[in-house]
């Protein structure tokens, strides 16, 4: 499968995601009409997906049906989409531009965005119940306690918290790991796994697969989001470069340099694609959105 033909799988995958949620959110004529203007700002018309494009990947493997998996990756995007808003508050990372246009909190105002942040958040687990995501009820409750999980104190929210005490701190790289994989690693691994259990086939030992893949996938982008923060500029980036540097945050480039973040970026692709080598062709879109994850230039 060529570069020409991921491109067309993915951007048909980001305009399915893009077309959903412009459906289900709500309209921006509805009451609280400013509430759901600034819901669809942070979550509509940018972004990379990748997310959701996970989750279609990792469906392919059990032959999930799309509609489910469009369901489960809209979910998982919208979770990261609150996070994003809160992560920009002036509380937080106190930031004013994000995927190329102003933070929710600058084009709205701070109690808006934060209103943004908990009704995406409530958003994305009613869509787990308005749909069908898997055969059987207990196994879309567990679906539903998975990413309720990797959302949470033990996920995405904790890493946030370990990652505001440890401004101005020096972390060793494995402290970072640890930070990272809840702070970035948790939603990346439960869109691919969720994924995954849209469809059905797959063993335990596979599903093990499937994570094992995420984390290490999860862990690359984060160790790339470092590199680029350092090196590349704002007007790629879409958001504000230097930022870390600038608000003493520890990151793989403060605690080993460009160079050897690469590195290691390389490496845990490479970990990545052996995770999933016993899948054989049915793996590619996976190993394929490895690459994009780990060569990416913004």
């Amino acid at each position: 499968m060529n570069a020409p033909d991921f491109q067309a799988w993915a951007a048909a995958g980001q305009e399915r995601i893009e077309a959903f949620l412009q459906r289900v959110l709500p309209q921006p004529d509805i009451a609280p009409q400013r509430l759901h203007v600034a819901m669809r700002y942070a979550a509509l018309g940018a972004g990379k997906r990748v997310r959701p494009l996970l989750a279609y990947a990792a469906g392919e493997l059990s032959r999930a049906d799309v509609e489910r998996v469009t369901v489960a990756g809209a979910a998982v995007e919208l979770i990261h989409a609150y996070s994003l808003v809160h992560d920009d508050l002036p509380c937080m990372d106190d930031d004013v531009l994000r995927r190329g246009k102003p933070t929710c909190h600058v084009e709205f105002d701070e109690a808006t965005a934060l209103l943004v942040g908990d009704a995406l958040q409530s958003f994305a687990f009613q869509l787990l119940g308005d749909y069908r995501l898997a055969d059987d009820a207990t196994a879309q409750l567990e679906m539903v306690k998975l990413l309720a999980v990797a959302a949470g104190s033990r996920g995405m929210a904790g890493g946030q918290a370990i990652d505001l005490a440890a401004v101005g701190k020096t972390l060793s790289v494995p402290e970072l790991e640890f930070m990272h994989i809840h702070k970035t690693g948790a939603l990346i691994r439960a869109a691919a796994v969720l994924g995954a259990r849209c469809g059905s086939g797959l063993s335990e030992a596979e599903f093990a697969r499937v994570d094992s893949f995420a984390k290490s996938v999860g862990l690359a982008f984060q160790v790339v989001d470092d590199v680029l923060d350092a090196d590349a500029p704002t007007a790629t980036l879409g958001k504000t470069a230097g930022k870390d540097a600038e608000q003493g945050k520890p990151t793989y480039v403060s605690a080993m340099g460009i160079a050897q973040a690469r590195a290691l970026a390389a490496q845990l692709r490479e970990e990545a694609l052996a995770a999933i080598a016993p899948f054989g062709a049915r793996g590619a879109r996976l190993a394929q959105l490895a690459d994009f994850i780990v060569l990416r230039q913004f």
